[in-house]
C-alpha cells in the first residue's frame, strides 16, 4: 500500500512511517521542505494527489511548544497549520480521479468538555465550548470535502501522546529526573493518554479496512489507552519508575500564568475518554496501562 502522510516528519509521523515501512508499505511525506521521499504542500496543490491507497494528516503547530508565548499570533498558527493543511489534502483527494481507500485525520480529545464524572465514547455528541474545542470543530470540518463513496473517512481523536522522543514526555522527563516532578493543578483531573506506538498502530489499522467491507462515510476512533487514569496516578507512577520523589505540585494558577489559561486547561483539566469503537474494531494495544507504557519510555 502507498500512504501519503501530511506532517510525517513530526513525533507521531516518524513512528507511523517506521511502522508502515515495517509492514512493507511505501510512504511519501508532505512537508514544507522538499527532500527524498517527500513532496511539498505547494506541489500537492499544483500537481494534485500522487498515487496512493491511504492518506493521513498529522500536520499542525505544537500546542505545547515551550518556546512560544500564548498570544493571538500563536493561536492563529494553531488554527491555520491544522485547518489549511487539512483542507489542502482533503481537496486533493476530492479532485483525484483515483482517490485513496482510506483518509485519516488525527485531531484531539479537546472536543470533549472536561469533567470529573462524564465518560465519553466515539458516540458522544459534543459542541464547541472553548478555543480548543472550536479548533477541533474547524479542523474536522475541513476534512469533509471528499465526495468519493469508496473512501473511508476516519477521525482519530488522541490524548496526551507518550513516547521517548517527543510529545508530552519530552518536557516532563528532565524535571522528574531532577526530583522536581509533581501533580498539575488538583491532580484529580482525568488524564487521557496513549503511547505513540499505539497511536501509530490505530492509524495504521484505520488505513487497512477489510477489502470486502464497504467503507462507512465517516468513522470516529478515540486514540487513547483503555486505562482511565488521573494526573495524580500518572505522576506517582512515573516518579515510582524513575525512583524520584513527586512532592512539588504545580498549582493551576501557576500553569495559567506560564502557559495561558486557554492552553493550560489541557493539563489542569481533563476528560474520561473511552476507546470503545477502537477496541470493537479489533485493535490490540501494546501498552494498555500506564505501567507498561512508562516502563518502555524510561527503561525501567
Amino acid at each position: 500500500m502507498r500512504v501519503l502522510i501530511g506532517g510525517g516528519s513530526g513525533f507521531v509521523g516518524r513512528e507511523l512511517t517506521r511502522l508502515l515501512k515495517a509492514k512493507g508499505h511505501e510512504v511519501t511525506i508532505v512537508s514544507r521542505q522538499p527532500g527524498p521521499g517527500k513532496i511539498t504542500w505547494s506541489e500537492l496543490e499544483s500537481n494534485g494527489l500522487p498515487p496512493c491507497e491511504g492518506a493521513v494528516n498529522l500536520a499542525g503547530e505544537n500546542l505545547m511548544n515551550p518556546l512560544r508565548w500564548w498570544n493571538e499570533s500563536y493561536r492563529k498558527d494553531l488554527f491555520s497549520s491544522r485547518v489549511d493543511t487539512t483542507k489542502t489534502l482533503a481537496q486533493a483527494i476530492a479532485d483525484s480521479p483515483s482517490p485513496p481507500r482510506s483518509w485519516v485525520l488525527v485531531s484531539g480529545v479537546a472536543c470533549y468538555k472536561p469533567s470529573l464524572t462524564a465518560e465519553y465514547t466515539e458516540d458522544s455528541e459534543w459542541t464547541p465550548f472553548d478555543l480548543l474545542s472550536k479548533l477541533v470543530k474547524e479542523w474536522e470540518a475541513s476534512s469533509r470535502f471528499i465526495n468519493h463513496t469508496n473512501t473511508n473517512h476516519v477521525l482519530t481523536s488522541f490524548g496526551a501522546v507518550l513516547g521517548r522522543d517527543g510529545g508530552a514526555m519530552k518536557q516532563m522527563l528532565l524535571p522528574f529526573w531532577l526530583g522536581l516532578g509533581g501533580t498539575l493543578g488538583s491532580g484529580g483531573q482525568p488524564f487521557p493518554w496513549i503511547h505513540v506506538s499505539d497511536l501509530a498502530g490505530i492509524i495504521a489499522h484505520a488505513l487497512e479496512p477489510p477489502a470486502d467491507t464497504p467503507p462507512p462515510s465517516q468513522q470516529v476512533l478515540n486514540g487513547v489507552a483503555p486505562a482511565l487514569n488521573t494526573n495524580y496516578e500518572f505522576t506517582k507512577e512515573l516518579g515510582r519508575l524513575m525512583r524520584r520523589p513527586t512532592i512539588f505540585p504545580v498549582p493551576g494558577f501557576v500553569m495559567n500564568a506560564l502557559m495561558g489559561s486557554e492552553r493550560a486547561i489541557v493539563l489542569t483539566q481533563g476528560q474520561k475518554v473511552i476507546p470503545q469503537r477502537t477496541q470493537e474494531a479489533g485493535f490490540q494495544y501494546k501498552y494498555p496501562d500506564l505501567t507498561s507504557a512508562l516502563k518502555e519510555i524510561v527503561g525501567s
